[in-house]
């Protein structure tokens, strides 16, 4: 007689189950097999799909599992020591997808010792096993930067220490040695400021990354005018590039606007530039190119005439664990981590970066940022002309969010949430002319800087005169005309 739970049992303890079966085997005398109802909720076979297969549900086994899983039951079989056994397999669904299994199977012998029936209960696992996946990976992942980190950290510890062999031992030989040359002393001297200035980058990137990594430097982005943020950022190795005889040169659209933290990718450009114009000889250029990349994002890439990359240094840059100096064209070292706080910047900034770079040819490096949107405030009663102000400006311009306000209280209530890049007002609107929308926008001196174009059928030389007063120089008169308008847009956004 078997002692193990009957088949009314298990049914009623399968009643609303997806995920869990049970199967019964009789071998002894008679093969006779039982399935739960749910079988087919967790597998996608039918009691009578299974019994036309050779091994039953074990015929679903994934080859990658089989061996293992045989292994397991002739094992059992063998051992009349043994009742029990679990089993975990993957097996392929009548849909054809792959999911995991837990069997947790007990067998009855007869007094032979021989199993006369088993008894399975059997889990779809499938998301836990996902899920064990992984923690697996992310802990993979854990460990490896773990490794990396206290690499990255070995090598700062060298990196801090070694400019202070220079530090002290010059500083050492000008207090002590008295009779020393002017030239020596000056020589000296330099040594002790090129290591001091070594250090100081070094520092100072560490610092940068590690606030970065910490989320202690809050990404405050905001329009910027690509060309301007670029020029501004370089204009500190003005100095390096008249010394070197070596032309900087900028080719980049006036309009072109970025989304970006002014200081962070000034930064990021500079430290760029400054590699550039490292490893460029005397005589040599360095380009900067600036373009829209793809929807919403900026290009901007650095290319330079000097030395180039060896092969076997390209994939230690951007890493932390792994360290590649090379001198440039005049003997100057970099601290190593300029282009991983240039990864880190623009990571920030949900951008990308990759290079491109030949031995003795010279290296281009390519980073992504976003484009800035252009915020423009329609403040007009009549929704017809609002859509054909819409339609105008989607032919004509680019990148353009429109919000729009019936009359100039609602407006300053919008603007109370975000800063507009333009705004288009009727003159003639009810509570509110577009005089007095104008005067209460500039009493508050942030909103000075908007532009404001005025549109409308009711101008004259009084009305013209003041809203020239008050700082407003765009007004076109209705009936609109699109080119009229597309080009006040334009010389309010790239004047």
């Amino acid at each position: 007689m078997s002692n193990l739970i009957d088949i009314n049992t298990l049914s009623y303890f399968s009643r609303g189950l997806k995920d869990v079966f049970f199967v019964i085997n009789y071998i002894d005398k008679k093969e006779q097999n039982y399935y739960s109802e749910n079988v087919q909720d967790a597998i996608g076979y039918t009691s009578e799909d299974l019994d036309k297969l050779p091994e039953k549900l074990h015929s679903l086994i994934d080859e990658e599992d089989y061996e293992i899983v045989k292994k397991i039951l002739i094992d059992l079989e063998s051992d009349d020591k043994k009742n029990n056994a679990i089993l975990e397999y993957k097996i392929n669904t009548k849909d054809g997808k792959k999911i995991w299994l837990r069997e947790i199977l007990k067998v009855a012998r007869n007094e032979e010792g021989i199993i006369s029936e088993t008894h399975s209960i059997i889990f779809n696992i499938t998301t836990l096993r996902q899920r064990e996946i992984e923690l697996e990976n992310i802990n993979k992942s854990l460990r490896e930067l773990n490794a990396a980190k206290d690499q990255f950290i070995s090598i700062v510890s060298h990196d801090l220490r070694a400019p202070f062999t220079t530090l002290l031992g010059f500083s050492e030989i000008l207090l002590n040695e008295k009779g020393l040359s002017e030239e020596e002393r000056t020589e000296y001297l330099k040594y002790i400021y090129e290591a001091s200035k070594t250090e100081l980058n070094l520092i100072n990137c560490l610092l940068d990354w590690s606030r970065l990594q910490t989320g202690r430097i809050k990404i405050e982005p905001t329009r910027l005018n690509v060309k301007n943020t670029i020029a501004n950022a370089i204009t500190s190795l003005i100095p390096i590039t008249v010394r070197k005889n070596i032309d900087v040169k900028i080719d980049i659209p006036s309009n072109l606007y970025m989304y970006a933290d002014e200081r962070l990718i000034s930064q990021a450009v500079l430290n760029l530039v400054s590699n550039a114009v490292r490893f460029t000889p005397s005589g040599k250029e360095v380009n900067i190119i600036s373009q829209r990349f793809k929807e919403g994002m900026i290009e901007i890439v650095v290319i330079d005439q000097g030395t180039g990359i060896p092969e076997e240094g390209q994939s230690k840059l951007f890493r932390i664990d792994q360290k590649f100096i090379t001198p440039g064209t005049e003997g100057d070292k970099g601290s190593g981590l300029g282009l991983m706080l240039v990864k880190e910047i623009i990571d920030k900034h949900g951008g990308q970066v990759w290079f491109y770079s030949e031995l003795g040819k010279g290296s281009e490096f390519h980073i992504t940022v976003p484009e800035a949107k252009n915020l423009l405030l329609i403040v007009e009663d009549d929704e017809a002309i609002i859509a054909l102000y819409r339609k105008i400006i989607e032919k004509g311009m680019q990148n353009f969010e429109i919000k729009t306000a019936a009359n100039g209280y609602e407006a300053m209530t919008l603007l109370k949430n975000f800063m507009p890049t333009v705004i288009i007002t009727d003159h003639d609107m009810p509570l509110m002319n577009g005089v007095q929308f104008v005067e209460a926008l500039y009493k508050k001196d942030s909103n000075r800087n908007i532009p404001v174009i005025i549109i409308s059928a009711k101008l004259n030389d009084e009305i013209i005169r003041v809203y020239t007063k008050l700082g407003v120089n765009k007004i076109i008169t209705k009936p609109i005309d699109s080119e009229k308008l597309i080009n006040a847009l334009k010389e309010c956004l790239f004047q």
